[in-house]
């Protein structure tokens, strides 16, 4: 990816100028979204522009939340520009399905705690409805009126 002619970048400087930090552009390296660069006389790595750009179109790629594979296969397209963008078309569009399957999950939690919420009589921890709902699950509407859990939430 680099040439002879670009400048070369410590790995400081290029993570400063990405904003991508060490530890990942080497852990990018390892899962091969980087491709290792040459090394100075002193073992060092030696990165290019193109290096830089890689790291930034990375690090926005994840920022908008595409996963790893997802992005190895939009680096393939971007390194043969001939090709056409429907992989990349179909690949953003999967994401923003899920992007608004989440949202809708999102969406449904923030209306049961808004009930909770609303439902406290801010008294004693005994008759605390957030303390009633979270105890009994049958008393959260977020799972019982057709609603699919966020990631990691329910049971």
């Amino acid at each position: 990816m680099t040439s002879e002619n670009e400048g070369r970048f410590s790995i400081g400087e290029v993570a400063r100028a990405s904003g991508v930090k060490v530890p990942t552009i080497r852990y990018y390296e390892e899962i091969g979204l980087l491709p290792a660069p040459p090394r100075t006389e002193g073992g060092r790595r030696a990165y290019g522009e193109s290096d830089r750009h890689r790291l930034a179109f990375i690090r926005h790629a994840r920022e908008l939340g595409f996963e790893i594979e997802a992005i190895r296969t939009l680096l393939q397209l971007q390194d043969r520009p001939e090709q056409s963008c429907a992989v990349a078309d179909a690949i953003a569009r999967d994401h923003l399905a899920e992007v608004e399957r989440r949202i809708a999950s999102l969406t449904a939690l923030k209306a049961e705690l808004a009930r909770m919420v609303e439902g406290c009589s801010h008294g004693h921890v005994g008759e605390c409805r957030v303390i009633e709902i979270l105890a009994d699950h049958n008393e959260c509407r977020h799972h019982h009126h057709g609603a699919a859990a966020p990631a990691g939430v329910g049971g």
